[in-house]
């Protein structure tokens, strides 16, 4: 069940994106060839064209993502200049907003998510605990937490997210010893005693380990639908403060680069749900952010490199060389078609 709402939630973030080039390069008066999901040439049973608009809407076998092809994007078509539904004919202004309405559409999504869950499920409180997300085989905590257990103290001293030592930190200071700790499940107090293990940590410090992986819990807080379209509209602007900071961190060398593929984030779903629906969605929402910000970056084959073309075009009017742009973004889908598939390796290779 878990991965079914694992894979409907990438399925969504993809969908999501296309539509917004799908919808308002329609609006646009361009003629869009294919709608699909995944890449490669479309599953049979999972092909279907419309007969109202000759779109033909696919799901492929690649499921790296997902495309809208519109008439005149293709370096290899050769287009009629009086043809006004090809995307080269169209003014700029139209062909600039048309590439944008993807990532503005996974902002717009994150907003929508927000809302619907703060009006129905509150707002996390300012209290965080510290939870168990998964309980690690061949340590001691096996078979004395289980997941979703809340770890409210460590030999009888209160411990929570952002305030004194963390959890890593308390578990180390007593140096392997046994500790005490004070959980809550199904609304009961239990204390155990647990033997923590030597380990190391992401920059190979020694350490002692729980053995856990932990999640962070709060209690949620009621709020009014003013309050929760306040702070839905917010949460892409703070989300995005975050990753840019998590991305100045990793190029200055202060954290590293933890890069994944569709395996990995279906995997992250797949746990997420499985601590409740809105941790499912509360993921959901980060990741529309990371992929609307991502597809801005100005690099090839990413929106945000075509935008970086058509910001020239309305400047200067002077349109830049179809042929160079098309080989660069070429160059760019071939670099990111390899990382993708090395990252996808480095991920599957973990079942094996």
């Amino acid at each position: 069940m878990y991965w079914i709402l694992a894979i409907a939630a990438l399925g969504f973030l993809i969908v999501v994106h296309e539509a917004g080039h799908y919808f308002v390069a329609r609006w646009c008066g361009m003629r869009v060839e294919r709608f699909s999901i995944g890449f490669g040439p479309g599953i049979k049973a999972l092909t279907y064209k419309s007969k109202k608009t000759g779109t033909i809407f696919q799901i492929a076998p690649i499921p790296f993502g997902g495309f809208v092809e519109i008439r005149g994007m293709n370096i290899a078509e050769d287009i009629d200049p009086d043809d006004t539904e090809a995307y080269p004919n169209r003014p700029a202004w139209q062909r600039f907003v048309t590439i944008f309405a993807g990532p503005a559409t996974n902002y717009l999504s994150a907003i929508v998510l927000a809302f619907g869950l703060y009006t129905c499920a509150g707002v996390d409180s300012t209290q965080a605990y510290f939870g168990v997300a998964q309980v690690l085989p061949d340590y001691d905590a096996s078979g004395k937490l289980e997941k979703n257990d809340r770890i409210l103290k460590v030999d009888d001293v209160p411990l929570f997210v952002g305030v004194g030592e963390t959890l890593t930190e308390r578990v180390t200071k007593r140096q392997g010893a046994p500790l005490k700790l004070t959980v809550r499940r199904d609304g009961k107090l239990l204390d155990v005693t647990i033997t923590p293990k030597p380990g190391k940590d992401k920059d190979d410090k020694p350490i002692f380990l729980l053995g856990i992986k932990p999640s962070v819990q709060t209690e949620k807080i009621d709020v009014g639908v003013v309050e929760a379209a306040g702070r839905a509209i917010k949460y892409p602007v703070l989300q995005t403060e975050r990753i840019m900071v998590g991305f100045y961190d990793i190029i200055t060398g202060k954290e590293k680069a933890d890069v994944g593929s569709v395996v990995r984030i279906a995997d992250e779903f797949e746990n997420a749900f499985s601590i409740s629906m809105e941790r499912g969605i509360e993921l959901l929402m980060m990741l529309s952010v990371y992929l609307g910000l991502f597809n801005l970056f100005p690099l090839p084959a990413l929106d945000g490199g075509r935008l970086v073309f058509l910001g020239y075009e309305m400047v200067t009017r002077r349109r830049a060389n179809p042929k160079i742009e098309a080989m660069i973004h070429m160059g760019g889908i071939m670099v990111l078609g390899v990382l993708l598939i090395l990252v996808t390796i480095k991920d599957c290779s973990r079942f094996f």
